[in-house]
């Protein structure tokens, strides 16, 4: 169970990052996109499953829940000491960039990676921490999407967070973020109406996440100025970006298929891209294990499973979405793995 510690690496060197000078703030960036990258296209994947008795133990052991829990707090003490240190005005521009990387990669791994996963919690305080982490990113319209449009929607074209075969991920970025957001907004005010809620009550969850976001953007305005302002905006988009670089890479070109009704089939373990190597998924928290998590949303991170018959990723999630950051090169690498699986596994499942 310990090997999950190693994710606690992540907000380590975002803080050596953060109180470093020179090429030390861009310390976090070369750990998640050098470092582990390079070893994971030397290391094989691991495709052990637990078996059911350990599965049921693991399932039960509080300390994974722990793991996730003391994140929330790790959050906003690299949030508050990155405003501090940002206003020093010795910093050379080359370091303050450093630095934004540095707490933006901290946004996506810890604010937004660690609040899906207590997102999917059935507990309410867990699913407040999720809140809580979004917040620190400004994506809390990721809490309603996700749960509520891409789990339900996820490789059709109705979902904005699933990437279609030929499509860059800078214009991905572009489609995935509106998109969600309006559809954050269409799917709570449609439970709204069910409950008698108008679009400007109070009990507008979506107005809530707004203001919410607001008062941070005003409080950090206040007390430290417009340039922290900016460069804490610039962290939260980074967060926002290493997220939908994620979603453009989980589920690339897979396509589920229509029933003779016109129903979308069950989402199933071949409509979403894994990936077994060990250090992405436990410096991750299995986020790499993706098709299960599409399979059965509700299990933890520490049980999912590898499937045989899922698409498998040439190498880990980093090494997979700096690839993608170079679309010619995305194209020729997924395109020939799309191909491959085709010719091998069609049951079950379309490739655009």
């Amino acid at each position: 169970m310990w090997k999950y510690s190693i994710a606690y690496t992540v907000p380590l060197v975002v803080y050596f990052s953060l109180q470093g000078r020179g090429w030390v703030c861009f310390a976090a960036l070369i750990y998640l996109f050098g470092l582990l990258p390079l070893l994971e296209l030397l290391l094989r994947g691991n495709t052990h499953n637990m078996n059911e008795d350990a599965e049921q133990k693991a399932g039960a052991a509080r300390v994974y829940d722990w793991i996730l829990y003391c994140f929330v707090p790790m959050q906003y003490l690299l949030w508050y000491y990155f405003l501090m240190q940002m206003q020093d005005a010795s910093l050379l521009w080359w370091e303050r960039l450093g630095k934004i990387t540095a707490f933006g990669l901290s946004c996506g791994v810890l604010g937004i990676n660690v609040a899906h996963e207590l997102g999917h919690r059935s507990k309410t305080y867990e699913q407040l921490l999720s809140k809580v982490l979004l917040a620190s990113t400004l994506y809390l319209h990721f809490f309603i999407e996700h749960n509520k449009g891409h789990h339900l929607r996820v490789a059709t074209e109705e979902d904005p967070a699933s990437a279609r075969k030929g499509e860059t991920v800078y214009g991905f970025y572009i489609r995935s973020i509106r998109d969600s957001w309006i559809s954050a907004w269409k799917i709570q005010l449609k439970e709204n109406s069910k409950h008698g809620i108008g679009f400007w009550s109070l009990e507008n969850q979506m107005w809530w996440f707004q203001m919410v976001q607001l008062c941070i953007i005003l409080i950090i305005y206040f007390f430290f100025g417009g340039w922290i302002l900016l460069y804490y905006l610039g962290a939260a988009l980074m967060g926002m970006l290493l997220l939908e670089t994620v979603n453009y890479i989980e589920h690339y070109g897979l396509v589920r298929k229509r029933n003779e009704s016109g129903y979308y089939e069950r989402t199933m373990p071949v409509h979403s891209w894994n990936s077994n190597h060990s250090l992405g998924r436990v410096v991750l928290l299995e986020l790499t294990r993706h098709s299960d998590h599409h399979y059965q949303a509700n299990r933890k991170y520490q049980i999912l499973r590898h499937f045989d018959e899922s698409p498998q990723m040439p190498t880990g999630y980093p090494g997979m979405m700096l690839l993608s950051l170079i679309p010619p090169l995305w194209f020729w690498v997924m395109h020939r793995e799309i191909r491959r699986y085709k010719s091998t596994h069609t049951a079950g499942m379309d490739l655009a």
